[in-house]
């Protein structure tokens, strides 16, 4: 299991315009320290890492909120491919299953059906039924097919204590595709540009430490400003290569930072 600590950077003062502002938070993320990690097997050299419960201060307690997820490792890559951050591969492509890069469910949760797909790939139609706005999903699922989307692998539970977790990845077929798609279209200073269904108010997740940053994978993270309704939604886009990420987490009465933060540095490491 992987936890996460310390305090969020605070945001400046005054806001540059929209494309500086995002270019000063990619360079703030990028340059983060990244978290130290516990090695998870020895089976294969790619094999992900997680954080053990004692090597963060303030998260050595069995009692932090961190979910029990099973031992978390990457997927075969097809022979003589390079991994997606090597230096041999130019354009950060995943060459594994883009459905074996989805982070399991976690142990006790129960999983949602509806995201499953068809063979574990899920319709585009299902994914922008995530958004709130009808004229959001029409101009979201525009420019998916103007950056040619590849392919969409998602995976969803439920835990006992009622937090809902979605997982999307969207695989496109460059590095620089994502990038652009990201900077340009999904993601301002403070909030995202397209709000998903119950979080109309959402503002950048101060309470998201900056050290738990993973090389090679920034994410932006955002949380439901009170006071919200009956749920509150945490939402986080990562940028892998050539597959951009989402995860939602939604919970009556206030989704928890722990198993969010926890599950945002898990999937970044899964894709990193």
């Amino acid at each position: 299991m992987a936890a996460v600590e310390a305090t969020a950077e605070p945001l400046p003062a005054a806001a540059p315009v929209k494309k500086d502002r995002r270019v000063l938070r990619a360079v703030l993320r990028w340059t983060a320290a990244t978290v130290v990690f516990a090695t998870v097997g020895t089976a294969a050299a790619y094999g992900i890492t997680e954080m053990r419960r004692t090597d963060v201060p303030g998260l050595a307690t069995a009692s932090d909120g961190r979910w029990d997820y099973p031992e978390i490792q990457s997927p075969p890559l097809p022979s003589g491919s390079p991994r997606a951050f090597a230096e041999a591969n130019s354009a950060n492509v995943h060459y594994a299953d883009l459905r074996k890069l989805l982070l399991p469910v976690p142990k006790g949760a129960k999983a949602d059906k509806d995201l499953r797909g068809t063979d574990g790939w899920l319709a585009k139609a299902d994914f922008l039924d995530a958004y709130a706005s009808k004229d959001d999903r029409g101009h979201l699922g525009g420019l998916l097919t103007d950056y040619a989307l590849r392919h969409i692998a998602a995976r969803g539970w439920t835990t006992p204590d009622g937090t809902h977790t979605r997982i999307y990845l969207l695989r496109f077929d460059s590095a620089a595709i994502v990038d652009e798609l990201q900077q340009d279209e999904l993601t301002s200073w403070d909030s995202p540009n397209f709000a998903l269904r119950g979080a109309a108010d959402v503002h950048s997740d101060e309470s998201f430490p900056q050290t738990t940053q993973v090389e090679n994978v920034p994410h932006y993270a955002y949380a439901e400003a009170k006071p919200y309704g009956a749920e509150q939604v945490r939402q986080a886009y990562l940028v892998a290569g050539d597959t951009l990420a989402l995860v939602v987490q939604s919970r009556k009465g206030g989704a928890r930072t722990v198993p969010f933060q926890q599950t945002v540095v898990l999937q970044s490491q899964l894709l990193g």
